[in-house]
């Protein structure tokens, strides 16, 4: 050990030289130290931005536990933005309703922060509650060709075509909505400019499909852009919304060509006959290859249903659909050509009752008689619930004598949704952190997040969601932290909303059990009974064969009335209680029926 004269000795002998190294090495320990200092404060600022990663909310307004009305507003600080707006069509349980769309409440209190209004694809159950929402707030609505001119179509009906911002884009385009920013992809679906969409927000990137599947010889020749779909995510993926609609099937969904091919064989085969093809109209790939093939066997097309008319043309006009000239003609073109050159392409084929198939098959339609002489072909797949009516529609062309051909028989119908295997691909190239599965009844979504599962999506990371939920994204949890207005508005002729759960109740009342109608006249000034009662009965018994108990039924009512005080003569409301009760017991006794009572008392 050096005692303290023998350092300070050695101090006093350092050369400049020795003093230069010491130094050097003193500051070399300093930036080391400084270094791994100022990486640990990086490191620590960037956890404390992953931390304050401002939250983006998804809010389903629809297409959750039911087919249609697919509508989700995609919420981040005062910004939003409206994701699909479509209808859904009636349940049996919704007598007398045309359509119904999402509650609007939420969006019509929000309006001023809605930035924009984005659509995947131009199918009914996306576009078709548009024209209402544009009648509560004014926003540009972002699109791509076809979509747009199907949308066009639509609010030129209900007035709204001129103060309608639309604004058409392309996939890989990116637009702004406010702090985020939505990227539009190419998809493959059962209709033309389908996309699927990247949104990029503070919180990170959501991944949604839209309505897809993975068709590698698709009719246009355009294939989905997987390639975007991997790159998006290598970048990280915060969320992945996907279609769920085939969750249930295994497998991949087939080609659309595969149709054609069929369609090449089943010619052939109607040769010297009429051919008439139901389909969906929005199916323009389908259409294509109808045309395709009777251009080669030299049929002319004529076309049916006014849905069909509208899409066929939108889309020859914006050149989604290739047409030989003169190769469609019109309907009153259609006698002067035998049956053995002739192709129908008609609307009917899920069985609707004021389709051209269904009146064709009922012998109901003005321009078309179904023959022995006719090859029937129904291109598509009936949606669940719509079997009855389209087996009523088989059964009744089968019995005019003409040859049916149906889903089940040959390949004349592919899904546009994805299988199984797709999913699996499209979860495999995004890898997201949190999964939310979209578009289906509870039973599909349950089971693609059990796909999800298997594909290592860990089970807290997925989430089951209800229309109304507020799902909440920070980059770090997923969590639903509120619930808004959300719910089916019915649509029945001009009215919106008008039609709630006591119509309805009252409606299938009326279908299931009738009316009986209780009609008195009083004399306002004397308080006296000067006419009825009457009995006048709808829907319950024939009277004719039941006067006996409309006789009965007119006395029980007039013991009522004879019976009745001064004071309850003059309290109206008193009285049609007591007019009904009676009346419904007696009438329930007799025939174990509960018929809706409608007591009226007219003024004298």
């Amino acid at each position: 050990m050096t005692t303290e004269k023998e350092q300070v000795r050695e101090a006093r002998n350092f050369t400049p030289q020795r003093k230069r190294y010491y130094r050097s090495r003193q500051q070399n320990t300093d930036h080391k130290g400084s270094g791994q200092n100022r990486n640990n404060t990086q490191q620590t600022r960037a956890n404390r931005r992953e931390q304050r990663r401002t939250p983006v909310r998804i809010i389903p307004l629809g297409g959750l536990n039911e087919i249609g009305k697919n509508m989700t507003v995609i919420e981040c600080g005062n910004d939003m933005f409206i994701l699909d707006c479509g209808l859904a069509f009636p349940d049996m349980d919704m007598p007398g309703v045309d359509i119904v769309i999402p509650d609007f409440t939420y969006v019509e209190g929000n309006k001023e922060h809605v930035r924009g209004i984005v659509i995947t694809h131009g199918h009914e159950d996306h576009i078709g509650g548009l024209a209402y929402l544009l009648k509560k707030i004014n926003a540009p609505i972002y699109g791509t060709r076809m979509t747009l001119g199907l949308i066009k179509g639509k609010l030129e009906e209900h007035g709204l075509l001129k103060q309608a911002q639309l604004i058409e884009v392309e996939p890989r385009k990116t637009v702004k909505m406010g702090c985020m920013a939505v990227e539009f992809i190419k998809v493959n679906h059962s209709i033309p400019g389908a996309v699927g969409m990247a949104i990029h927000t503070p919180a990170g990137i959501i991944v949604h499909t839209g309505d897809f599947k993975v068709d590698y010889s698709p009719v246009d020749d355009e294939i989905i852009d997987l390639a975007r779909f991997g790159e998006l995510g290598s970048r990280g993926v915060l969320a992945l919304m996907a279609d769920s609609t085939n969750a249930e099937r295994p497998g991949f969904t087939c080609s659309e060509r595969t149709v054609g091919g069929s369609f090449e064989q089943l010619f052939q085969r109607a040769e010297g006959h009429r051919i008439i093809i139901a389909t969906f109209s929005s199916n323009v790939h389908r259409v294509q290859q109808i045309i395709n093939q009777a251009a080669k066997c030299g049929r002319k097309v004529t076309v049916f249903g006014r849905s069909m008319i509208h899409v066929i043309e939108t889309a020859t006009e914006l050149g989604y659909l290739s047409v030989p000239k003169g190769m469609i003609i019109d309907i009153d073109e259609m006698n002067r050509y035998p049956d053995e050159k002739i192709v129908l392409i008609t609307t009917g084929s899920q069985g609707e009752p004021l389709s051209a198939l269904t009146r064709m098959a009922m012998n109901s339609h003005k321009k078309v008689t179904i023959t022995p002489n006719d090859f029937i072909i129904i291109s598509a797949k009936p949606i669940p619930g719509n079997e009855k009516y389209v087996n009523r529609v088989v059964n009744e062309l089968m019995r005019s004598g003409a040859e049916v051909i149906y889903e089940s028989m040959y390949e004349v119908h592919v899904s546009g949704h994805a299988c199984q295997e797709e999913l699996k691909l499209i979860q495999a190239l995004t890898k997201p952190k949190f999964f939310i599965p979209v578009h289906g009844e509870y039973k599909h979504l349950v089971k693609h997040a059990e796909l999800a599962k298997s594909m290592g999506v860990p089970e807290d990371h997925i989430l089951i969601s209800k229309i109304g939920d507020v799902i909440e994204l920070d980059g770090q949890s997923i969590r639903v932290v509120s619930q808004v207005p959300a719910g089916r508005v019915m649509v029945d002729g001009l009215g919106v909303g008008d039609v709630g759960s006591i119509v309805l109740r009252d409606r299938k009342h009326l279908a299931q059990d009738g009316l009986i109608i209780v009609v008195i006249g009083i004399e306002r000034i004397s308080n006296t009974i000067v006419s009825g009662p009457d009995i006048i009965s709808r829907g319950f018994v024939y009277v004719r064969e039941s006067e006996e108990l409309m006789d009965e039924a007119k006395g029980v009512m007039s013991h009522v009335l004879n019976n009745c005080s001064a004071h309850e003569l003059k309290e109206w409301g008193m009285l049609k209680s007591k007019l009904r009760d009676v009346m419904s017991d007696y009438i329930y006794e007799k025939t174990k029926r509960s018929p809706m009572i409608l007591p009226i008392i007219m003024e004298i």
